[in-house]
């Protein structure tokens, strides 16, 4: 078999449980997906749902039993790599003896794919060509990986009664252990930030270490959104003796999820010093592993491991993608957002996804629902929003708290709360009530706003997954959140995973928006808007905050400037090219047009 993959694209983690299963879904078409693998609690349903259904002998696992959340998640990620290798050989013999099955399938390949070559060259002929298929099937088809995908800031300390446990009993400890004694070989995505406890605990575990013969079984792939980042955290592993094999760069603001905002940094110049840099990337970490690996007496390396570098967000035409491929080199191109329309890819429940479908432009915004204070995408009309404004005009802010994974704010607790709790709000709203006197009635608006708009996203972002499979959701009605990115505000239809994959291999379109603006224009827009709300509401801020403003500014102005050169020198986009232009000169100008407040 040649161990490459398949297909130059990936789907990345969503949310909690959007992705939950798509591994299940997808692998044995050589897609790669990514599992979070935060909350132990409906993995432990999934488990036990597919269980029953693939008549498997998995068994529960109560929150009594010693290191459960660990276990919980070893346990399902075997059941998921079980499920993935009988489909996977079940549908190589669908492939050999059904035609129409290997027409389909050939449809979904890229167009370079040595696969789809030697497919399509017996599929227009005629007689038995079965030992054939076969032998190329065997050499270039394998399923795609069952990744898995830990946020490093949800690593909240758990205690036993008022005790608190070990630190490896943390949330994100847990997570990855369960990972780490799996039997998958297979990448832990990290995402959100550098956990330097986190991190030094990776190398407690072999698997992440390479072997005598330089195979690495468990790797790690690191989401950043910067090469300053990238080189920081990646030396920081080095020294430790262990590999990131894959950057996934993920812009800043055009993604679905948490946005981790750059200071201005856009993606098309983030990409370009990747792309010129790597070997730099590469060298730094290769030298200091080696010396790592030399103090712990573990097997030498010939030369360094395999390093890729990878993109995701706001990507949405085939032109887009293959434009990422060839100009900065990259290996795979991450596409999200889209395939929550996708029902065979991912677990989203029917109202949640016709409300997506339908959305628009004005129905997707960037908020401040996430309890961890970071940016949050998400889209106007979810069933969790209604219920929440429900609550608040009957006088009743906050959620219950049942899984308490982001009750993180020690504010009021050294064990921690939610901000999106009611025992939190009630607090905050109490000091509120306190300082009214003082408050003119806007700022008292303002300041509540700001504590009850936080919703309980460890519920949210897993409740589709439940109605979705008519499992039964207890405690009191959260309602879904979901997290897409507003790139899907141009995907207006329902489709079905072979129609998806087409449209991003330029076989197909499924797009009916015709008015949809570039990816990289997409985000330029984005960051000129947030620059200036924050400039518009922005009093009395320090020299520390004005030379922060002024920076992100100046790397935006650079970003166009960059912008300019890449269009006016590229085979691509030469059908909007002149939109494209204007937009460009629109956007320099507002920028113009934005005043940094001065400090005081």
């Amino acid at each position: 078999m040649i161990n490459k993959p398949l297909h130059n694209f990936h789907i990345p983690v969503m949310g909690l449980a959007y992705t939950i299963d798509s591994p299940i879904r997808v692998a044995q078409y050589g897609i790669s997906s990514v599992i979070s693998i935060i909350d132990d609690e409906i993995i432990e349903k999934m488990k036990n749902f597919y269980s029953r259904k693939f008549n498997l002998k998995y068994a529960e696992i109560p929150v009594k039993t010693d290191d459960y959340r660990a276990r919980r998640i070893t346990d399902y990620l075997n059941m998921v790599d079980d499920i993935v290798t009988e489909k996977f050989s079940t549908f190589k013999e669908d492939l050999v003896k059904n035609r129409a099955v290997l027409n389909k399938f050939t449809e979904m390949l890229p167009n370079t794919s040595e696969l789809r070559k030697s497919l399509q060259s017996f599929l227009g002929q005629s007689g038995d060509f079965t030992a054939s298929i076969r032998r190329s099937i065997e050499t270039y088809l394998s399923p795609g990986s069952i990744d898995v995908n830990i946020m490093t800031k949800v690593d909240k300390d758990n205690y036993r009664g008022h005790e608190q446990l070990p630190v490896m009993y943390n949330d994100a400890h847990a997570s990855l252990r369960g990972f780490a004694n799996s039997r998958l070989s297979a990448s832990v995505v990290l995402s959100a930030g550098m956990n330097p406890r986190l991190y030094s605990y990776i190398e407690t575990f072999d698997d992440f270490f390479p072997d005598d013969q330089g195979r690495i079984k468990k790797k790690i792939i690191l989401k950043v959104s910067d090469f300053r980042s990238a080189m920081i955290q990646g030396n920081f592993l080095a020294k430790k003796g262990l590999w990131v094999s894959e950057y996934r760069i993920e812009s800043g603001l055009n993604c679905g999820g948490h946005a981790f905002a750059t200071d201005g940094l856009l993606l098309g110049p983030i990409m370009e010093e990747f792309m010129q840099k790597k070997q730099e990337l590469i060298r730094s970490a290769y030298s200091l592993m080696c010396a790592a690996l030399e103090q712990k007496g573990k097997p030498a390396l010939s030369g360094p491991p395999e390093m890729k570098i990878t993109v995701q967000g706001g990507v949405g035409t085939s032109e887009e993608h293959a434009f990422l491929l060839e100009k900065f080199h990259v290996d795979s191109v991450g596409w999200g957002s889209p395939f929550l329309l996708v029902p065979e890819a991912t677990s989203v429940d029917r109202e949640t996804r016709e409300l997506l479908r339908k959305s628009g432009e004005n129905d997707f915004y960037v908020s401040n629902l996430s309890p961890l204070g970071v940016l949050f995408n998400t889209v106007k009309g979810t069933s969790n929003e209604i219920i929440r404004t429900r609550r608040g005009a009957a006088g009743r802010y906050g959620s219950s708290c049942p899984k308490k994974l982001l009750a993180l704010s020690k504010e009021f607790s050294p064990e921690g709360t939610c901000t999106a709790s009611k025992k939190y709000q009630d607090m905050r709203l109490a000091e509120l009530d306190a300082e009214k006197p003082h408050l003119s009635p806007e700022q008292f608006k303002q300041k509540k706003n700001t504590i009850t708009e936080k919703a309980c996203l460890c519920v949210g972002l897993v409740n589709a997954a439940y109605l979705e499979q008519d499992m039964e959701i207890k405690g009191e009605p959260q309602g879904v959140v979901v997290c897409p990115g507003p790139n899907l505000a141009y995907f207006d239809k329902e489709v079905s995973l072979s129609e998806m994959v087409r449209h991003i291999y330029g076989n197909g379109d499924v797009l009916s928006v015709r008015n949809r603006p570039n990816m990289f224009i997409n985000e330029l827009k984005m960051y000129v808007r947030h620059l200036k709300e924050v400039s518009a509401c922005t009093h009395g801020i320090s020299s520390v905050q004005q030379k922060k403003w002024k920076t992100f500014r100046d790397n935006l102005f650079e970003g166009i400037a960059y912008y300019e050169d890449m269009f006016a020198n590229t085979g691509f986009f030469w059908t909007e090219i002149n939109v494209i232009n204007r937009q460009l000169r629109d956007y320099k100008n507002m920028l113009s047009e934005i005043e940094i407040p001065e400090a005081q």
